[in-house]
């Protein structure tokens, strides 16, 4: 019998009707030559510290750092976790070979491994991987099984990934509880530290400290209006700086042209193209889910997962938002699969996918466009974009509704032709006078610029239900018509401005600077580049943001995220930079996908984390910030920028010491 093994029950028995194992049993189901059974989860986990040694049974400074000389796994402790293993098991013990059904990720095929592992597997097994759970893609897939070597960098990767959060979460929390918490015994608050989740929250603790420390600052900006139209003064500015800082500086300056003309010196209308929003990858339907539902991000990637689960839309857990050039031909079918619920599809009906003419220069009519900035195999690896599976999205709960029609009108608006709009920038000046009226020859520049489509495009797809960064943008006045050297009356005017500080992130923000390592990229393409640098991974980024929540070291108002007095006390105890560093922690990531690639070995990754993990534990074990005076008996150590000090130094307490 060949035994197929998916990530849980309602997967396995749909992947069972499709092979006609139609047998149900305790925990598979059985037919046709095979046996289906399932996981649900994390059947299997890495050891905790001390079922590795009694030494690691206590919490003590002298016992870290904890560095197994072999990590092992374990089944978890929970009775149903143990019965669904214990079928398995039997199964692997009985069957000829097994086929891997797991989710078609890192994560899921750590799952597998571990459990076959633990289970003795001795068996050859095969991979199953598909982008979406239709009935066509799992029989597709099924014709094109890989040997499970294939995919041993992904499990390498996956498992350098768990080892490399439980060394530097085990000892790390366990170094800083020790030395910091307050409390004793059980009583003793845990400070908690992980690789990916400790960095986020010092984000979020950066930005609030920048809020706070923020000072505003008042200046002014000079308009007129002129024939209903208000232009802004065009006015050099030094950096950091703003060209009117005082009202008396303002009220001179718009005193100087009050009674002259303003002439148009030029008018220049440009026409451009706007392009669709790119397809989804998990990072940004988040983060659109946010902006325009206040969904969080682990609500999000609920729903998206319930949908992929129900066979609606494709695997959800990506970072990419290209398809490959083999989807091509198939997007007719699911354009006619949603049709009845998304009228946007009428006019793309009637074209026909045409992979060479597509590939040509000019794209025939008729023919479904196959543009670069939707379809690029250089772009995609493992999985795609995520896009409908053209099956009809029946039994949707409201807010699976809601992600489900996002994704639709994204697929549907890449195959719309562009957005044709005319740009108009328009420059104008008005000579000063002196305040006796005479010229002085100097003039001041201003400047409006309008925007009109000409061609909505892909914008009917959003006539009803635009996207959320379309929402937030001004919308672009069309501006009358104005003539190269027309002149005439204006009316200045001084607006008072005050600089604003830094937003508080919210999920969108945070998920968007998870993605960046911290730095604000505004620009896809760049975006793009620096996402092997980013912190977590599209899959796990919401998790990390659960955690923060769970552990009270973040709390939401309205939709900002705000660090507690417990979160930020926590930043402000690491003194690891490696710890709170988003770039540090985006350098690994990058390295955990190296290892995928073949780049970079598993061995090495490993030997760094050793090394990593015995500097934070040295790091702390030789800092004495925090500790109890050995002086005063009541402050504490702090640390000044040569040596350590009392913190009742003002109270007269003598305690000094270089380091």
């Amino acid at each position: 019998m060949i035994l197929c093994v998916a990530e849980k029950p309602s997967v396995g028995k749909y992947i069972a009707s499709v092979l006609g194992a139609n047998t149900p049993h305790d925990g598979y189901m059985e037919g046709n030559g095979y046996w289906v059974s399932w996981t649900f989860g994390h059947l299997c986990a890495l050891l905790d510290p001390q079922e590795y040694t009694d030494a690691w049974k206590g919490w003590n400074l002298s016992s870290l750092p904890m560095i197994p000389e072999r990590f092992s796994i374990k089944v978890a402790d929970d009775k149903g976790v143990q019965k669904q293993f214990g079928i398995l098991k039997n199964l692997i013990a009985q069957c000829s070979e097994i086929i891997n059904c797991g989710d078609a990720g890192q994560e899921g095929e750590l799952i597998q491994r571990w459990v076959y592992q633990k289970a003795g597997c001795h068996v050859p097994v095969k991979r199953l991987w598909v982008s979406s759970l239709t009935e066509d893609a799992i029989r597709e897939g099924f014709q094109r099984l890989k040997d499970q070597s294939d995919y041993q960098r992904l499990y390498e990767a996956g498992l350098m990934r768990a080892i490399g959060d439980w060394l530097l979460g085990m000892n790390a929390t366990r170094a800083y509880t020790i030395k910091y918490a307050q409390g004793t015994g059980r009583d003793r608050q845990v400070l908690s530290i992980g690789r990916v989740q400790t960095p986020t929250l010092a984000l979020i603790v950066k930005r609030q400290k920048e809020i706070e420390n923020f000072v505003p600052r008042t200046y002014w900006e000079l308009k007129t209006t002129y024939r209903d139209t208000l232009f802004s003064a065009q006015l050099p500015v030094e950096e950091d700086e703003y060209a009117i800082t005082t009202v008396e500086q303002g009220q001179q300056l718009a005193d100087s042209i009050k009674n002259q003309p303003l002439t148009i010196n030029s008018v220049e209308k440009k026409r451009a193209l706007e392009y669709a929003p790119r397809l989804f990858d998990l990072t940004s339907l988040q983060v659109e889910c946010n902006k325009k539902y206040s969904f969080s991000a682990d609500d999000t990637l609920k729903l998206i997962q319930s949908l992929y689960e129900k066979r609606i839309t494709t695997y959800p857990r990506v970072d990419t938002t290209f398809l490959s050039e083999d989807i091509y031909p198939k997007v007719p079918a699911t354009l006619q699969g949603i049709k009845d619920w998304f009228p946007q599809t009428t006019p793309l009906l009637s074209l026909k996918a045409d992979a060479k003419a597509a590939k040509g220069k000019k794209i025939p009519a008729g023919v479904l466009p196959m543009s670069k900035k939707v379809f690029d195999n250089s772009k995609v690896t493992d999985h795609h974009a995520i896009i409908p599976t053209g099956q009809r999205p029946n039994n949707l709960t409201e807010d699976e509704r809601k992600v489900f029609d996002l994704v639709a009108l994204r697929f549907i608006a890449a195959f719309y032709p562009e957005c044709e709009v005319a740009n108009t920038t328009v420059l104008a000046s008005v000579p000063q006078a002196a305040t006796d009226g005479t010229l002085t020859g100097e003039s001041i520049v201003f400047k409006v610029t309008g925007r009109e489509i000409l061609s909505a495009g892909w914008r009917e797809v959003y006539a009803k239900d635009k996207p959320a960064d379309e929402e937030e943008q001004d919308e672009a006045k069309t501006l009358p018509s104005f003539t190269k050297g027309e002149s005439g009356p204006h009316v200045p005017q001084l607006q008072e401005k005050t600089t604003q500080p830094p937003k508080y992130y919210t999920e969108a923000t945070l998920l968007r600077a998870m993605e960046t390592a911290g730095k604000t990229v505004e620009n896809e393409e760049l975006r793009d580049a620096m996402k092997e640098n980013g912190i977590g991974r599209p899959s796990t980024r919401a998790a990390i943001i659960e955690k923060l929540y769970q552990r009270k070291y973040i709390q939401k108002e309205r939709k900002s995220l705000r660090a507690t007095e417990v979160g930020i006390n926590l930043i402000h105890t690491i003194i690891s930079p490696l710890l709170k560093s988003a770039e540090l922690t985006g350098l690994w990531e990058k390295k955990l996908r190296e290892i995928e690639r073949g780049d970079y070995t598993a061995q090495q990754f490993l030997s760094e984390l050793k090394q990593m993990t015995s500097e934070v534990v040295m790091e702390v074990k030789t800092n004495k910030a925090g500790m109890l005076c050995p002086v005063c008996r009541r402050g504490t150590i702090v640390r000044g920028r040569t040596r350590y000090g009392c913190s009742r130094w003002r109270e007269g307490c003598t305690y000094a010491e270089p380091f």
